[in-house]
């Protein structure tokens, strides 16, 4: 066996951050160029992949072919899996009834994430395991789940943003165009705009290589077999963590009190040069900036801006947000107390969405997790392709570590 990395005590406590212990096919993140999906930057995806027509973003079903093939897809695939798909779409009428019979109060995330358990009840995998179908085939039934699953997804959560924003005002069902323009309108919004904005959304939230918490506990559980509706579920389970994807909406909470701090004053790089120091004086942090891997400006931040630049350069906080990119991180390195000064994809997008006219925060990582599993389904059906193994690390006591650091370094360790 060849060695590819180590793990130190202090990886060990912090989160395993660097440890090369995982085979994740689909994407690779680079700490200084970002994120590729199958070796494409997102402006090669953007240049690249068919794109509706008359539209300049990729479809999500073109970056869900490339993710699951590896290979570019030609318009006329990219419409045969569109047209696939849109068949898989409808939801069981007894799964609609239940979306909508959820408390109102009860987090969008939370409902996501029963509602595709509830879809389980139709697994092909898991049908095939019990009938004890040869290990080579696992494959082909966690394919068809994958097609199933993310083609009821925008149903779905549809439904559960029209029961609980809109009172119980549900939209028709949507499935005659591509998945990101029936998404929008069976949430309410028929700007072009919008859903050209919902198809970069959706590509760029898809997937961030294996190590997040997101596509992490999707191919773990999916490691133990369970099916791609399982792996979801618990996938969406640590989307829905303040330090994943409840980050973009935070991310616009601090925006829209940074404006109100300024205290309605001009947002000069002067003035929010001072507010960022303001905030940092005050022990709070600038959120959207720093990353785990990335020690650059996430290309997803920027392929956002350049949207914002092209569509809607004159908003206030789309103003307010290029203001501070341009100033936060020379302030960031000033203050000398993060590894990364740079933006990352949670730094844009609720701005975005807001200007549009969708304002219910809470809804928004519901919209990131629609995306994320257009990343990690992919992915988990090519472990069964593969026949990747039950994912089973090593785990160690404290008591266990400084017992080997005292073998180890028997005269101390600096």
């Amino acid at each position: 066996d060849k060695i590819l990395g180590t793990c130190t005590v202090e990886q060990a406590y912090g989160g395993m951050r660097s440890v090369k212990s995982m085979v994740y096919e689909t994407s690779l993140l680079d700490p200084v160029e970002g994120i590729r999906f199958r070796g494409l930057t997102i402006p090669e995806c953007q240049e690249k992949l068919p794109k509706a027509k008359g539209g300049s973003e990729p479809l999500p079903e073109a970056l869900l072919w490339l993710l699951t093939t590896g290979e570019v897809p030609t318009e006329s695939q990219v419409q045969g899996l569109i047209a696939d798909m849109n068949k898989r779409a409808p939801l069981p009428d007894w799964i609609e009834k239940t979306i909508l019979a959820f408390p109102k109060d009860l987090h969008p995330m939370t409902q996501f994430s029963m509602a595709i358990l509830a879809c389980q009840k139709e697994s092909h995998f898991a049908a095939a395991y019990q009938k004890g179908v040869k290990k080579h085939t696992y494959w082909d039934y966690c394919y068809e789940d994958m097609l199933t699953c993310i083609a009821r997804l925008p149903r779905i959560a549809a439904l559960i943003y029209r029961n609980v924003f809109f009172e119980g005002k549900i939209l028709p069902m949507e499935n005659t165009s591509d998945m990101s323009e029936n998404f929008c309108k069976m949430l309410g919004y028929n700007d072009p705009q919008f859903i050209e904005l919902m198809r970069l959304y959706l590509t760029i939230h898809s997937d961030h290589e294996g190590g997040n918490v997101s596509a992490h506990t999707c191919h773990l559980v999916g490691s133990a077999l369970s099916d791609p509706y399982l792996s979801l579920s618990a996938s969406m389970n640590g989307l829905a963590g303040p330090l994943h994807g409840l980050a973009n909406q935070e991310v616009l909470r601090f925006i829209k009190d940074f404006k109100e701090d300024m205290g309605g004053k001009p947002a000069t790089a002067e003035a929010v040069k001072e507010q960022c120091w303001k905030v940092l004086n005050s022990g709070r942090v600038i959120p959207g900036y720093g990353h785990a891997v990335l020690r650059k400006t996430d290309p997803r931040f920027t392929c956002q801006a350049e949207f914002a630049k092209k569509h809607i350069k004159d908003d206030e906080l789309v103003k307010l947000v290029q203001t501070i990119y341009e100033v936060a991180p020379g302030v960031l390195t000033e203050h000398g107390k993060t590894k990364n000064p740079w933006p990352n994809v949670d730094a844009h997008s609720g701005v975005l969405l807001v200007h549009y006219g969708m304002k219910e925060e809470n809804f928004y990582t519901v919209m990131f997790g629609v995306g994320r599993a257009i990343g990690v389904l992919p992915m988990l059906t090519i472990s069964r392709a593969l026949g990747f193994s039950l994912e089973r690390p090593k785990s160690l006591t404290t008591a266990s570590i400084k017992k080997t650091m005292e073998v180890m370094y028997p005269h101390g360790h600096t």
